[in-house]
């Protein structure tokens, strides 16, 4: 994909183009790892410490037309937002899933949550959403990407309780995203698995990100 079309992906218009050119009942599509590849690393980082029990708050960023939220209702997790930018994505998914019980759709730009409440979320997940605000070179970022995915962690960052979890998807190398995770002002600890690849070439990787003890 160009540069220029790269740049397009963190604008609404675009998506909203995309998600009005199917129908109602088509998926655009399934970023990067479905629910059936993904169910190991939910596994470990979300079904063992955080059951649907505990009813955990599950924050979707940028969840689109994903089946993630409608699966994981299915395990019994029934507090769940989905937040995405584009209109036509939040109007499609909850008049789709109207009959799932705990799910909310919220047309919300992820760089500025003010309707989501600092410290209320358990776990916060990303599947391609950061990766569509990055273009050009991951060596040295343009100072879009610098400041759409500072105002994006910060943001994130900010939503977290103290104790939840940041769980991030992506087909990046670990050494282009570790420098935007781990930058000044985001004080949690990060870990990376290798979530597998797929038909194609590509290799994905999970991040898991939790704030550090104030003791720490």
């Amino acid at each position: 994909m160009a540069d220029e079309e790269l740049k397009r992906l963190a604008h609404a218009d675009y998506w909203d183009e995309r998600y009005s050119g199917v129908g109602p009942d088509q998926q655009v599509h399934e970023w990067f790892r479905s629910f059936d590849d993904l169910e190991e690393f939910f596994d470990r980082n979300l079904f063992q410490s955080l059951g649907p029990e505990k009813a955990p708050r599950i924050l979707h960023l940028g969840s689109g037309d994903s089946t993630i939220p409608k699966d994981l209702a299915g395990k019994g997790y029934t507090s769940q937002i989905c937040v995405d930018f584009s209109a036509a994505a939040v109007e499609r998914m909850s008049k789709r899933h109207a009959d799932i019980e705990g799910i909310q759709w919220k047309q919300m730009d992820v760089r500025h949550m003010d309707g989501i409440p600092s410290r209320s979320i358990d776990v916060a997940f990303d599947k391609g959403t950061m990766d569509a605000m990055i273009h050009g070179s991951l060596w040295s970022p343009p100072p879009d990407v610098i400041q759409n995915t500072r105002q994006y962690l910060d943001e994130v960052f900010r939503v977290l309780k103290p104790d939840g979890v940041f769980l991030y998807i992506t087909y990046r190398q670990p050494h282009f995203i570790r420098p935007l995770l781990q930058r000044g002002g985001l004080d949690w600890e990060v870990q990376v698995e290798n979530v597998g690849g797929s038909d194609s070439s590509f290799g994905y990787f999970g991040f898991i990100c939790k704030p550090r003890k104030q003791n720490e």
